[in-house]
């Protein structure tokens, strides 16, 4: 046989999709699973037509699923980002999008049980270390994908999942602000570096000449931009304790400006080398996290919220997303204890792919 089948399930989580996999489908060594992926995906070309990837950072990421041996979690989730055209693996982040997937996934691959109408489900997010609670639509035929939620960025509705992110704060880093500081200049623009969910740069649109509402397409054309930015996350990553930023998708970058639909404040998220085409969950609570934290860059671009917990909508290039932030202020700053949203996941295929046996046969 030239070829090895590996059973997945092929899931739309939020606003990404991509193969979901068991763990124990797959081989423990990290660099054998990362040619598996490049292999199941097609990374190498634009179109990643010798895979099932579509061509696009959202479209080429994967989830591996097992059973906990966590006292508090059901479900362990490792995620890995494969690139689109030049062949690596990044298995740093996290995915908040993809994650909307892992419990509908948990069910239909039979490592978790259904408990009626909603099943909640706790996930450790294995690269980050975060926790999330996450309830899944139920009926005793499996999980319900049909429902009344729409989420920008999708078509049409579903059946809501809703996530509640606990013990984000850190993650990648190790604090809340990695570099100490509130705000830090690189190549001139400010920057606040944070890490909530997911470690980010951020900075200001109008500091690099920019509306911040400009579309997906128009950022990834603007190519002087896309030089300016990458040159400040390098010198941003270096400085929160990340290794060989130029290589890994962390720190992501993000831009904030203000509203202009009737949201808190306008964004725009990178993956970083393209623009997101809505917003990342992770990115998501890392930008909201800013916009509630005195003397950050976001400052000055909201009135600051009464109520607890409070609701961030950040308007992004395809609408907007709510996040639902419960936090303690402080008089120098935050403390976030969790965050929730509500997105939408369906299962779009399940089967067997098959990746070259000289890559991998199972023993």
């Amino acid at each position: 046989m030239t070829q090895t089948a590996i059973p997945f399930w092929f899931m739309r989580g939020g606003t990404s999709r991509g193969p979901y996999f068991r763990q124990s489908d797959l081989p423990e060594d990290r660099g054998q699973l990362a040619e598996i992926l490049i292999a199941a995906v097609g990374s190498g070309h634009p179109l990643n037509i010798d895979g099932i990837g579509g061509g696009n950072p959202v479209t080429t990421k994967v989830a591996i699923l097992s059973k906990s041996d966590d006292d508090w979690g059901d479900i362990d989730y490792f995620f890995a980002q494969v690139s689109v055209e030049d062949r690596t693996v990044d298995f740093k982040p996290t995915c908040g999008n993809i994650l909307t997937g892992v419990g509908p996934a948990a069910l239909e691959m039979g490592l978790i049980e259904a408990t009626g109408s909603e099943t909640s489900i706790n996930i450790r997010a294995v690269n980050t270390g975060a926790r999330i609670q996450s309830s899944v639509q139920t009926s005793p035929d499996g999980v319900v994908y049909a429902g009344p939620t729409c989420i920008d960025g999708v078509p049409g509705t579903a059946a809501p999942v809703s996530l509640q992110f606990m013990d984000t704060v850190g993650g990648a880093t190790g604090a809340f602000l990695p570099t100490g500081q509130l705000v830090d200049e690189f190549n001139g623009i400010d920057v606040t570096c944070m890490d909530v969910a997911m470690p980010m740069a951020i900075a200001r649109a109008d500091a690099f000449g920019l509306t911040g509402y400009e579309s997906a397409e128009e950022l990834n054309e603007n190519t002087e931009f896309f030089a300016q930015m990458e040159a400040v996350r390098i010198k941003a990553g270096e400085a929160m304790g990340i290794s060989d930023v130029a290589n890994s998708v962390i720190p992501k970058f993000g831009l904030v400006a203000p509203a202009k639909d009737g949201g808190t404040v306008a964004t725009r998220y990178f993956m970083p080398w393209k623009a997101h085409p809505t917003m990342a969950v992770t990115g998501a609570q890392c930008l909201a996290a800013c916009v509630l934290t005195p003397g950050s860059v976001a400052d000055g671009l909201a009135a600051q919220p009464d109520e607890r917990p409070a609701k961030i909508t950040l308007e992004h290039a395809s609408g907007q997303i709510d996040v639902i932030v419960e936090f303690e202020q402080l008089p120098d700053g935050i403390v976030l204890k969790s965050a929730g949203l509500v997105r939408t996941a369906r299962l779009l295929a399940r089967g067997e792919v098959m990746v070259p046996a000289d890559i991998w046969t199972k023993g």
